[in-house]
């Protein structure tokens, strides 16, 4: 990039950089927080990813750091294991970047960039909408100015609700918070207005002023450590092992998966292509990197990538100066923030969890395919009652057994010559088809494999035994057969054999070459032979007119 750099660019990039980093304090800051651990880890978790995402990542303008999405998972594993212990908290919350870098690089490395294209967009929104919530009832509670010991969603809401009833909020406190939450959403629709940094400069000023931490007893951030990140290796016990294993799997698959969305976002906005795979190992190493320097687990930002699109930014050295301009405060400035209150962190995360909540285009989803959006609601349910973690676990497996179920039982049909339509057609959708006496025009419409394999053969013979006319010939249309397994093949050989014995023939047309190049390799090509192969259905069945006399005149025939 550097040498291919134009010189006009640079003031465009500093001017950006600059007003990110309006930004990309108070949200650092927050989302710390939010993730279970003190505010100036935050800060350390935006400056590395900057400088490392610079170095490694493929996208001109993509931002990195701390994100809400990530919150709830961090916060799941960090809250029960660090048992109040602030130095165990940030160990455990770098041991997870750690985890999740690792695990982006492998990915990348072995060119799994296409992982995150088999969650659907409902298990997407779903586990999303269930990520929102998580980060929503976490926050609450500084919202309302006290703090409660419930870990997971239904325990928040109990003891929200009890502290509520007994009198526990600080009104002080969540007036603070509500007048910064409102003005936050008021200047959002002003995209050059740094909405965030306004809210959070008025509601540490009015703290300040009246000295609401002393008189009224609103919690506020405090002085941060001066210094910047230093170098230091998480170490954590085997016992917190499984957790921070499974925690780190489940950002690396969050982060990616709102990255690649981004990125190609962003892509198709600067007519640059964005390699996934490339991504894949520029996240990880942003994230590896960050757990070495007291950082937690990061991602891309929906929201500060705008504002450093918005600003001009031409390249990643947006991102440094941002990064730059953030050290320099923790150098200069520590104390800028002390009067910080909670209850406005909080507001800032709870605008961002509302940010990532999807209604509108699940209820399109809902008017398309319901059960679909049942789907989401499932992965919602899950991430909701069982946690963010094994929420994002159940949507995976409900993806997996999603991709697989289309393929388990997929559609097939019988094929017929419909008048008026060239072709052969589902004689289903087309009634009046007429078939040709004794041929059976088998179509497939899925790969071939150990799942479905056993139904093919089901689906054939069931066929045959339907057909009106007794059956010499079945021809597979396999056009849509874009795989086959060795299983599958052997149920084929199997099915062959059995039909055989019954005299009839099984024959394939419009097999691509590809899969019959695996038939080759399988030795089926040999039982079955290379007769049984036709180039397209018309051919098959013209072959079985040349050899049987039947009664049969094709609709284009009778055209004068």
């Amino acid at each position: 990039m550097l040498q291919g750099y134009d010189r006009g660019w640079l003031r465009h990039d500093i001017v950006a950089g600059l007003v990110l980093t309006t930004m990309l304090v108070p949200v650092g800051i927050a989302y710390a927080v939010a993730s279970g651990v003190p505010g100036i880890y935050g800060l350390y978790a935006t400056i590395v990813p900057l400088f490392v995402y610079a170095l490694f990542g493929p996208s001109r303008i993509l931002v990195l750091g701390p994100d809400s999405s990530l919150a709830a998972v961090i916060l799941a594993v960090v809250l029960p294991l660090s048992a109040g212990d602030s130095m165990r908290a940030v160990a455990l919350a770098s041991a997870m970047a750690i985890v999740s870098g690792i695990v982006c690089i492998g990915a990348g490395l072995a060119r799994l960039g296409f992982v995150t294209e088999l969650l659907s967009k409902p298990i997407r929104y779903g586990y999303m909408n269930g990520i929102a919530l998580t980060v929503l009832l976490s926050q609450l509670p500084k919202f309302l100015g006290f703090s409660v010991e419930g870990v997971g969603p239904l325990r928040d809401i109990w003891a929200i609700g009890n502290g509520i009833i007994n009198g526990r909020v600080n009104w002080v406190a969540f007036g603070v918070g509500a007048a910064t939450l409102a003005v936050i959403f008021i200047l959002k629709r002003f995209k050059v207005v740094p909405g965030i940094l306004i809210a959070v400069i008025g509601a540490t000023a009015v703290v300040g002023i009246f000295g609401l931490s002393e008189n009224a007893g609103v919690s506020v951030l405090g002085p941060l450590p001066q210094g910047l990140p230093a170098f230091e290796v998480p170490w954590i016990s085997t016992a917190d092992f499984s957790a921070v294993l499974s925690g780190g799997l489940a950002v690396a698959l969050i982060s990616f998966a709102d990255t690649s969305v981004l990125s190609r976002a962003y892509a198709a906005r600067t007519r640059t292509y964005v390699n996934p795979n490339q991504e894949l190992i520029g996240l990880g190493a942003a994230n590896f990197a960050t757990g070495f320097f007291q950082g937690f687990p990061i991602s891309s930002s929906s929201s500060r990538t705008p504002v450093a699109e918005a600003a001009g930014a031409k390249t990643q050295m947006t991102g440094v100066v941002g990064a730059i301009a953030v050290a320099l405060l923790i150098i200069a400035a520590p104390n800028l923030l002390q009067h910080l209150p909670m209850s406005a962190l909080a507001a800032v995360v709870i605008a961002s969890a509302i940010g990532l909540i999807e209604v509108k285009d699940l209820i399109r989803i809902y008017h398309m395919q319901k059960w679909e959006f049942w789907l989401s609601m499932l992965c919602f349910a899950g991430v909701a009652v069982f946690g963010a973690i094994q929420g994002i676990a159940l949507a995976v497996i409900v993806a997996v057994i999603e991709f697989l179920w289309d393929a388990w039982r997929p559609h097939f049909a019988i094929l017929g010559r419909a008048e008026g339509v060239k072709g052969y057609h589902d004689v289903v959708r087309y009634p009046q088809a007429r078939q040709v006496p004794g041929l059976v025009l088998f179509r497939w419409d899925a790969p071939l494999f150990f799942a479905n394999a056993e139904l093919f053969q089901q689906s054939v013979i069931a066929s045959v035994e339907n057909s009106r006319t007794p059956v010499r010939w079945v021809v597979v249309a396999a056009e849509p057969v874009t795989s086959v397994d060795v299983t599958a093949a052997d149920v084929v050989a199997e099915l062959d054999s059995t039909l055989r014995e019954a005299g009839i023939e099984l024959l394939f047309a419009e097999l691509k070459d590809p899969v019959k190049d695996k038939l080759k390799r399988f030795g089926l090509l040999t039982t079955l032979g290379e007769q049984s192969f036709f180039p397209t259905v018309g051919a098959a069945v013209s072959a079985y007119l040349d050899t049987y006399p039947v009664d049969w005149v094709d609709w284009e025939d009778r055209r004068p």
